[in-house]
């Protein structure tokens, strides 16, 4: 995804999220994450890889609910991390906490 495409629907706070006090968009424009491996769990799958946000990459590792019909797979899954873990500390007011949680939304096709 790029960094820029954040969208909180509101203007002052997504510009912010874009500078350099965060995702840095500029000078990392991207976010990816790269599937190391998906094996099957109790309540889906648990998907394994690589989070890449500043230029760093962490491991994550989470649960995801698996639907799917006509060709397609379909994951989702609500993730915490660390926002800390890849340099996003920014906290002007002591209000903000370190703990975020990232919505995937995730389709596969078949070829």
């Amino acid at each position: 995804m790029a960094a820029a495409s954040v969208d909180t629907k509101i203007k002052k706070r997504d510009d912010h999220l874009r500078s350099a006090d965060f995702f840095d968009a500029a000078k990392y424009p991207d976010i990816t994450f790269s599937v190391e491996a998906i094996s099957p769990a109790a309540d889906g799958v648990t998907v394994a890889g690589g989070l890449t946000v500043r230029g760093t990459t962490r491991p994550v590792s989470f649960g995801a609910t698996v639907s799917g019909d006509d060709g397609e797979v379909t994951l989702d899954a609500e993730v915490p991390v660390n926002r800390a873990d890849w340099g996003l500390t920014f906290n002007q007011l002591g209000m903000m906490g370190t703990k975020i949680a990232i919505t995937v939304h995730a389709v596969f096709t078949k070829q």
